[in-house]
């Protein structure tokens, strides 16, 4: 049975190329325009693996997304992959502190995406 794997991010162009690739490796994709609706996909879905989440949303961000994410008893433990334009040491520190698994810098490296997303997928 293949993994579900959650995609929030607000940018259509980004969660095409999340979603192909993802796809493509054998994944089966959810997706969300940012973290309100992602919540709302959580508690419709009946299991998410992985999510893979933007920092920078309108509406939510993905750091008040995840600290939604961990106030829901079924969804706490689901591991999180942030996107982010910049890795710079403030913010990465806040994202570590957060408890997200996993920080990749946009332009995204499908990849490098695959790699952290199969890591923490099957862990």
């Amino acid at each position: 049975m293949a993994k579900t794997i959650l995609i929030v991010d607000d940018s259509t162009s980004l969660r095409t190329v999340v979603q192909l690739a993802l796809k493509r490796a054998g994944y089966d994709v959810l997706e969300a325009d940012d973290g309100i609706a992602a919540l709302a996909v959580l508690s419709q879905a009946p299991k998410v693996h992985l999510i893979v989440c933007d920092l920078h949303m309108p509406h939510m961000d993905g750091l008040d997304f995840v600290a939604q994410l961990q106030q829901h008893p079924r969804h706490r433990f689901i591991p999180v992959v942030m996107l982010t334009t910049g890795c710079e040491d403030a913010a990465l520190a806040r994202i570590r502190e957060a408890g997200v698994k996993a920080c990749l810098a946009k332009p995204l490296n499908p990849p490098q995406l695959l790699d952290a997303v199969s890591r923490l997928a099957l862990a």
